[in-house]
């Protein structure tokens, strides 16, 4: 995202925090989807992290078709934090002043955070909102027969996962030859021009929020038993 904007705007610093370890993101799934529920999502993820290398030639090819830059934002703008709610980072947003936020892949944002400088927060979510909020949306409304629904939304932030206001929306159309580890790049594709249309809404001072898609679900990763059973009957991989 960050490569994809540059050359539009000025971006004064790219805040990149810690992930949480694996021991405390499992404890708190376990005590919101239950015990059985998350060991089938982890055996999901141990299988599709030792499949990964035979998706890496279409991995290439997408990030070659559409031109995106796979390299780590300049190191003289980039501050790495503990996690984007610390105080460091309220203290940086009020230093700098920025006229946007732009915010891609962290944890839910405090209110604290939110309400440190008067400019939107923007965010992109790989999915369309409010129907596929959460994670993996492209997959997702693949799974459900939606593919109308498969794409991304650029939408404020706010206290909520993937609730904000809409700004842009967008669909793609996955190839036979995708699969789950290769939508995100057709959506960070499609992502990229929206996100630089709301940036100009911004500067414009003219940021109008859309009607999203109804209803509000919230989704979570697949269990490996859920999504062979997808993949076996209806092909979505």
């Amino acid at each position: 995202m960050y490569h994809g904007i540059a050359a539009e705007v000025e971006v004064a610093c790219v805040v990149l925090e810690n992930k949480p370890s694996g021991r405390t993101l499992i404890e708190r799934r376990i005590k919101r989807l239950g015990l059985a529920k998350v060991a089938g999502q982890l055996l999901f993820q141990v299988a599709n992290r030792l499949l990964k290398p035979a998706f890496q030639p279409r991995v290439r090819q997408l990030i070659a078709d559409y031109q995106l830059v796979d390299r780590e934002a300049p190191h003289a703008i980039t501050r790495k934090v503990e996690t984007v709610n610390s105080p460091e980072v309220i203290a940086l947003l009020r230093q700098i002043g920025p006229d946007a936020i732009v915010v891609n892949g962290t944890r839910i944002i405090s209110k604290d955070v939110l309400a440190a400088v008067d400019a939107p927060f923007i965010n992109t979510h790989m999915g369309i909102t409010p129907k596929y909020r959460g994670v993996h949306g492209a997959y997702w409304a693949l799974a459900n027969g939606d593919p109308e629904n498969c794409g991304v939304t650029v939408h404020l932030v706010d206290q909520g996962i993937d609730t904000g206001g809409v700004l842009y929306q967008d669909i793609i159309r996955p190839q036979d030859n995708d699969n789950f580890n290769t939508y995100p790049l057709h959506q960070m594709a499609k992502a990229i021009p929206l996100m630089r249309a709301a940036l100009e809404d911004v500067r414009q001072r003219r940021i109008s929020v859309k009607n999203g898609v109804a209803p509000s679900v919230l989704w979570h990763h697949p269990t490996l038993i859920g999504y062979l059973g997808k993949w076996l009957r209806k092909g979505v991989k």
